[in-house]
């Protein structure tokens, strides 16, 4: 289960915040509509990262979207992150894939979009429902990162672009089908790369065999950060990682928020070096003290994160995301 704030930057730019309270006409005391919002107390639209999103039992998102189009330039809009937006017990759910592509022509300079901002107290993570998001690679193919939180009926076919630099999944459970869909993908310029791969009470049961085109590197020759994280499978990962041809071009690795004990923590000990690394995230691991103190002294001028040093609850290991 995990605890999560609204951004507050995104794409190196401030978040406006574009909701179902922002805009809203207030009743006179006729009756009739007053002190709308012209949009001249919210910022250019090319200098913040736009959140749009509503609230359970609130306005539509469809409703709240059209009232962003109406009062913001879009076409000067260059990072947008999209919030809730209802779910399949709501009448008035929306679909935002759809919403955002029917309107593509509406955001030309559109380089960024974060897909399901959206928080604990809004909706658990697994709990947040996605259909087919390849439809906005054809849509937008000039974006160069992309992020989406939550898997919960997520679909995705193999991405050509060669624009996309940044690639991120957030999940307590991804699918195997959505990470075989990322290795058969071409993205040439891909630079940092994110897969929180959950467990499988979650929907994830992607395999250390799913990850193979990824660790071999072969696709994503312009690779300089992978995080393959939140696994259940956290030791099959880095004993895969310990020998990956992909490793020895990266700059920084993350495995994470997942199971990763002494068994996975000697594999890296074991395998290539990783002594070129800028930083090595393991935050959120089960590694005994004295694993902790080798791993510290084993890689000398790499920043290791082995924060969140996790005690099993008997034989029980848990990832840090999953519901």
């Amino acid at each position: 289960m995990g605890v999560y704030q609204h951004l507050e930057e995104y794409a190196g730019l401030p978040v406006a915040t574009f909701d179902c309270e922002t805009g809203v006409a207030d009743e006179d005391d006729d009756g009739a509509a007053g002190g709308e919002e012209t949009g001249e107390d919210l910022p250019p639209a090319g200098e913040a990262a736009w959140y749009v999103g509503t609230m359970f039992d609130e306005e539509p998102f469809s409703d709240t979207f059209a009232r962003f189009l109406e009062t913001v330039d879009t076409a000067e809009v260059t990072a947008l992150i999209i919030g809730y937006w209802g779910a399949s017990y709501d009448e008035s759910k929306s679909d935002p894939v759809a919403l955002l592509t029917e309107n593509a022509a509406a955001f030309p300079k559109l380089r960024a979009l974060f897909l399901g901002d959206i928080t604990g107290e809004e909706s658990e993570i697994s709990w947040i429902e996605h259909g087919d998001v390849s439809p906005l690679f054809t849509a937008f193919p000039e974006l160069e990162r992309f992020e989406i939180r939550g898997a919960q009926g997520l679909v995705l076919s193999p991405i050509k672009s060669a624009h996309l630099r940044v690639l991120r999944f957030e999940s307590g459970g991804l699918p195997g089908h959505v990470v075989r869909a990322v290795g058969a993908s071409e993205l040439p310029n891909l630079e940092h790369l994110d897969l929180w791969l959950g467990e499988d009470n979650y929907g994830g049961d992607a395999t250390v065999a799913d990850l193979a085109p990824l660790l071999s590197g072969e696709r994503l020759p312009a690779l300089r950060h992978l995080g393959l994280e939140d696994s259940q499978i956290q030791d099959e990962i880095a004993a895969a990682v310990a020998g990956a041809p992909v490793v020895a071009r990266l700059e920084s690795l993350s495995l994470a928020m997942g199971i990763l004990t002494d068994q996975g923590a000697e594999a890296l000990l074991s395998g290539q070096p990783l002594t070129h690394l800028r930083k090595l995230d393991l935050h959120h691991h089960f590694l005994s003290d004295a694993m902790v103190e080798r791993m510290k002294a084993a890689f000398p001028g790499v920043e290791v994160d082995l924060s969140d040093q996790e005690k099993p609850d008997g034989d029980w290991h848990y990832i840090a995301v999953s519901e």
